[in-house]
């Protein structure tokens, strides 16, 4: 059984690699294809340059280590990947659970985390839990993401406005009072720059230019910093902020123009230099961390390749993006990666010029490779504040302003709750803790609404049998939170009724679903009838019946006349009514 089940197409291994890769080259592959991907990665690379650094600022590490992401992680997920067109790399969604890690464990902790969130997902494509993204309500997804923007947002204050913090506290009530009380240090500068650049990036789509604004933002922001710094107001840039040690012992400042370098996770020095000597105990300790960024992960790829697929009417593999996402990050973190996924916008962007295969986001890693060997020296002139300004936008962007709005005018205000919920719990505390009590709030006030959905419905009674027969339909599930209800109002309406009832008929051919609660509640009202009265039911759907009949031993089921349909439950009552009328005479 276990062989047979291995080999079917919902086994172990029918989650396989290269599904997006196979399928592109099945529908054709030509040199027209291939040059649409070219110009798609070329676009997207320009993106991810600036992107890359940004993120693996905010999330405490050297921006080095952010382009290595976007060239290991952007070139193994896509080739192994099940969407077609994900671009993966390092995202903003990770920076509320990476910076946490880097402050308490710092770059090795990281990356080693990031190898634990990898060998997770790839459990998660072998237990085949790539639809997981389809059981998680609308208004915890846009709750979270939400929440995550606004915490990325205030992490970038403090360099948009060029402010002078230490250390940022864990907490985000910690972080709010820092940036306050550091406000005298602000510059003006660092802020010219940083609005300049934010400005350049939310219009520079009124141009209508093929080109995408990230580049050109960043390169202006330079060139201001730069004239600040010719009139002696300096502006802090990744070279001023950042320094590396290369394996020779040769040192510098800003982003060091070699090739990633394969390194063990728990063997890389951290950003003092030092080595950490990890234990079990310490392993330990990131095991929450890691699970929540493989969850994170997880949602974020397949919500990508969702959104995709509506944008290019394709289907992507969930459970092989899922794989490559995992091999991607357990890959990355050996060559100075931190933790990645697959980028909404990045894929978006990707779609939108011409991507056609995951060729597209290889052309993208290939760049980004470029950037480092190439351009490392002219990367360390970007301005933090002009980092800061990205990451503001991609913040708004994450906060899902728009569709917010539009869950609070279409919905109720159990919807609202939830979202306003997560929202919270995800700022203040963390995304998995927001994610847990939402679905699980959710849940139950969905039980809450189906439950409140099933009621007895009164039908009418045949003329002849008026006087001592109810008839009622049931309208909905019969599972625990219902059923219990639902034979407590029959047995009120029963009682209140202005004759004596002799014979009660259910109908349940719209009663759907019968659970071992709703089994219980039955027993319990078969229990309260009184000598004399009989229960029918008919139309019993296939699952409701099969449920009574495991239930078969218990006298109270025993006690239930069972009947295919209305008529026949009618007629043994003029049966049993006629043999009465007989016994009496």
């Amino acid at each position: 059984m276990l062989k047979t089940w291995l080999s079917s197409k919902n086994g172990l291994f029918a989650v396989r690699p290269f599904s997006a890769l196979r399928d592109s080259f099945r529908l054709g592959y030509t040199k027209k294809d291939l040059f649409r991907d070219f110009v798609a990665g070329i676009t997207v690379g320009i993106i991810a340059i600036p992107l890359s650094m940004a993120l693996a600022i905010a999330s405490g590490v050297a921006p080095q280590h952010g382009l290595y992401t976007a060239i290991v992680a952007g070139f193994v997920i896509a080739l192994l990947g099940g969407s077609r067109f994900n671009i993966s790399g390092p995202t903003a969604a990770f920076v509320v659970i990476l910076y946490p890690i880097t402050q308490q464990f710092g770059l090795s902790g990281l990356l080693i985390a990031g190898l634990m969130a990898g060998v997770i997902l790839v459990i998660m494509a072998m237990l085949r839990l790539g639809r997981l993204i389809e059981y998680i309500p609308l208004p915890v997804t846009l709750g979270f993401t939400c929440g995550i923007g606004i915490v990325i947002a205030t992490l970038q204050i403090k360099d948009f406005l060029g402010l002078h913090i230490a250390k940022m506290p864990a907490t985000y009530i910690g972080k709010v009072e820092a940036l306050f009380h550091a406000l005298p240090t602000l510059k003006v500068a660092d802020l010219v720059v940083g609005v300049i650049t934010l400005i350049i990036l939310t219009q520079w789509r009124r141009l209508r230019l093929p080109i995408p604004g990230h580049l050109p933002a960043v390169i202006i922001g330079t060139i201001v910093a730069m004239i600040f710094a010719h009139f002696g107001s300096e502006v802090a840039t990744i070279g001023s902020s950042f320094t590396y040690t290369l394996p020779d012992g040769t040192t510098g400042q800003g982003i060091p123009n070699v090739l990633p370098e394969f390194s063990f996770p728990w063997n890389t020095p951290n950003a003092d230099g030092t080595v950490t000597h990890w234990t079990f105990a310490k392993v330990q300790s990131l095991l929450p961390a890691a699970f929540s960024m493989a969850v994170l992960g997880a949602i974020e790829s397949l919500l990508s390749a969702v959104v995709l697929d509506n944008m290019t009417s394709t289907k992507h593999h969930s459970n092989n993006e899922l794989l490559a996402q995992g091999i991607g990050n357990i890959v990355a973190p050996f060559m100075g990666g931190i933790t990645a996924t697959a980028a909404i916008a990045r894929s978006t962007a990707n779609v939108k010029a011409g991507g056609y295969s995951p060729i597209s986001s290889v052309f993208h890693s290939l760049l980004v490779l470029c950037s480092v060997v190439f351009f490392a020296k002219q990367l360390s002139y970007l301005p933090l504040a002009s980092m800061a300004a990205l990451l503001m936008v991609v913040a708004w962007n994450m906060a899902n302003v728009g569709p917010i709005i539009q869950l609070i005018r279409r919905s109720g205000r159990s919807e609202i709750a939830v979202l306003f919920i997560c929202i919270f719990l995800t700022v203040v505390f963390d995304m998995v803790i927001a994610i847990t009590v939402g679905v699980l709030l959710a849940s139950l006030l969905f039980i809450r609404k189906i439950a409140e959905m099933t009621k007895p419905v009164a039908q009418t009674v045949p003329t002849d049998l008026a006087e001592n027969t109810v008839i009622y339909r049931i309208n909905g599930p019969l599972f625990f939170a219902a059923a219990d209800n639902l034979f407590a109002e029959l047995h009120t309406k029963i009682l209140e009724s202005d004759h004596p009832v002799k014979n009660i008929i259910l109908q349940c051919d719209a009663a759907t679903i019968l659970d071992a609660g709703g089994v219980h509640a039955l027993m319990r009202f078969v229990q309260t009838l009184k000598p004399g009265q009989k229960l029918y039911m008919t139309n019993m759907q296939f699952q409701p019946l099969r449920a009574i009949v495991k239930a078969k031993h218990t006298p109270e089921i025993k006690a239930i006349n069972f009947n295919s349909s209305l008529d026949q439950a009618l007629k043994k009552i003029r049966r049993k009514e006629a043999k009465n009328i007989e016994v009496l005479e």
